[in-house]
C-alpha cells in the first residue's frame, strides 16, 4: 500500500524540520500570496494579481468556494486512493495543469523555462501561455505541455501557432475565447504598464516566421499618425523593447523592426470578431484536440458539444475580464450538466488550495488549472517554488479526499452551505 502524496509531502517537510529546514515557500495560501507579491516588482504585482474595475469577480471567485462544504464520511477504507484522470485518451497522474499566464517575466527572466521544468518535477502539464516570453518550441521536451490559442486577427498566423504547437510536441490546444479584447485593468492602467507595448510577452509571435513577415512589412512602410513624444521613459521603453526582442540588442538599436513587432502584435493579437463560425473550422485547421476556454454559460456549453469541440474550460479569466462576472464555481455545475458527459469539463479562476481542487472535481470538473499561487512560488524559488506549490497542492488535495472517506475524487460528497 502506497502512503499517498499528501502523506508523503508531510513526512519530508518534517523530517526536514528536524535538521532545521523549512518548505522553500510558505504552504498557506495566504501567507504564499503575500511574500510572493512582495517578491514581486509594483508592475508585476499589477500585472499578476489585478482584475477588472473594482474586482468583483476575482472576490466572487474566492467566495464561490467558501459557499460549498465537503461532507465527510468515515470506515470506508481509504488506504488507496486514485486520483488520476483521462482527457483525449490520455492518462494524467494528477487532475491538475497549471494554467497559461503570459508575461511572466515581469516575475522572473527564463520565467517559462522554470515553469516548465518545475510542472515537469510536480508532474502535471503546463498549458503554454500565447503570451509567453519563451517560444514553445523551446520549451519541447521539458515535461507535458499544452498549448493556448489568442485567435488573431491573421488567419496565416493563427495556422502557423497551430502547426507549430503540433510540431513542438503539445498535446492539446486551448482557444481562449473571453479575451478578445483587453478587459479594464486599474492597476495597470494607473502604471501606465502592459508589458506588450515594452516587447514582454510576445516571443511566441517574434518567434513565428508569419509574424515575422507581418513585422518586416510594417517597418518597410511610411510611419503615419503622430509621432511618439520623446521624453526619458520613450528612450527606456525602446531599449525595453530592442532588449527584449530577438537577437542583438545593438543591432536592434539600429533596426526598425522590434519597435514595428511591438506595433503589429498590438494591432493583430485580438480577434473582437471571433464566433462560432470560427471555431467550426479548427477541425481542418489542427490535429490537436480543442480546448474551449472561457465557457460559463449552459446554453455555450451545449454550442460546443455541437461543434465538436474536445473539451470546455469553465473560466472567466480569474477575473480579469468582466467585473461582476459568474464565478467560475457557480457556474461549473450548470456547464457540467449541459454537456451531460458528451465532453469533459475543466475549471480555472480562484483555485488557490488542494481543497479548492476537491470542491471543484466534487461539482464535475474533470480536473482543475492552477494560476497565480504558482506564479507566487516562481517569484520566491523559480522552479524549485513552482514544484513546490504544486506538490502542496497536490498533498492537500489527496489528504482531502482521503479524510472525506474517498478513494477518487467521484466519491466525494459535497453540499452547498447557503
Amino acid at each position: 500500500m502506497t502512503i499517498g502524496a499528501g502523506r508523503a509531502r508531510q513526512e519530508q517537510v518534517y523530517r526536514d524540520g528536524v535538521s532545521g529546514s523549512r518548505p522553500r515557500v510558505p504552504t498557506t495560501a495566504g501567507e504564499l500570496e503575500r511574500r510572493g507579491r512582495r517578491a514581486m516588482s509594483r508592475r508585476a504585482d499589477a500585472y499578476v494579481t489585478g482584475g477588472a474595475g473594482a474586482e468583483a469577480t476575482v472576490r466572487a471567485n474566492r467566495a464561490a468556494f467558501e459557499r460549498w462544504q465537503t461532507v465527510p464520511r468515515v470506515l470506508r477504507d481509504v488506504g488507496s486512493r486514485d486520483l488520476s484522470t483521462e482527457l483525449f485518451g490520455r492518462r494524467l497522474d494528477h487532475p491538475l495543469l497549471l494554467a497559461p499566464i503570459g508575461a511572466l517575466d515581469l516575475v522572473r527572466r527564463g520565467a517559462d523555462l522554470a515553469v516548465a521544468r518545475g510542472a515537469a518535477a510536480a508532474g502535471v502539464p503546463m498549458i503554454v501561455s500565447n503570451q509567453a516570453g519563451t517560444a514553445m518550441e523551446a520549451l519541447a521536451g521539458i515535461g507535458r505541455r499544452w498549448f493556448q490559442l489568442y485567435w488573431s486577427t491573421s488567419d496565416d498566423l493563427v495556422d502557423s501557432f497551430l502547426a507549430r504547437a503540433e510540431a513542438s510536441g503539445c498535446e492539446a490546444v486551448v482557444v481562449t475565447l473571453d479575451t478578445t479584447m483587453l478587459g479594464w485593468r486599474p492597476r495597470d492602467l494607473d502604471l501606465g504598464h502592459l508589458p506588450f507595448s515594452r516587447g514582454l510577452g510576445i516571443a511566441q509571435y517574434t518567434s513565428d516566421p508569419v509574424f515575422s513577415r507581418l513585422a518586416r512589412e510594417r517597418a518597410a512602410t511610411p510611419r503615419s499618425g503622430p509621432a511618439p513624444r520623446i521624453t526619458p521613459q520613450a528612450v527606456r521603453t525602446l531599449l525595453e523593447i530592442t532588449h527584449n526582442f530577438p537577437g542583438s540588442t545593438l543591432e536592434n538599436l539600429r533596426s526598425p523592426v522590434p519597435r514595428a513587432a511591438v506595433e503589429t502584435f498590438l494591432e493583430v493579437y485580438s480577434r473582437p470578431h471571433l464566433s462560432w463560425d470560427d471555431v467550426a473550422t479548427l477541425r481542418s485547421r489542427t490535429s490537436l484536440p480543442v480546448v474551449l476556454k472561457g465557457v460559463l454559460h449552459p446554453v455555450d456549453a451545449r454550442r460546443a458539444v455541437d461543434a465538436g469541440v474536445d473539451a470546455v474550460l469553465v473560466s472567466n479569466h480569474g477575473g480579469r475580464q468582466v467585473d461582476h462576472a459568474v464565478a467560475a464555481l457557480d457556474a461549473l455545475p450548470g456547464v457540467v450538466e449541459a454537456v451531460a458527459d458528451r465532453l469533459p469539463v475543466l475549471l480555472d479562476s480562484g483555485v488557490r488550495t488542494g481543497a479548492d481542487v476537491a470542491l471543484a472535481l466534487a461539482l464535475g470538473a474533470r480536473a482543475v488549472c492552477l494560476g497565480r499561487p504558482f506564479v507566487w512560488g516562481l517569484a520566491l524559488a523559480g522552479a524549485e517554488g513552482v514544484a513546490q506549490v504544486v506538490g502542496d497542492v497536490l498533498a492537500e488535495l489527496d489528504l482531502t479526499v482521503g479524510l472525506a472517506g474517498a478513494s477518487s475524487a467521484a466519491e466525494l460528497e459535497v453540499q452547498r452551505r447557503y
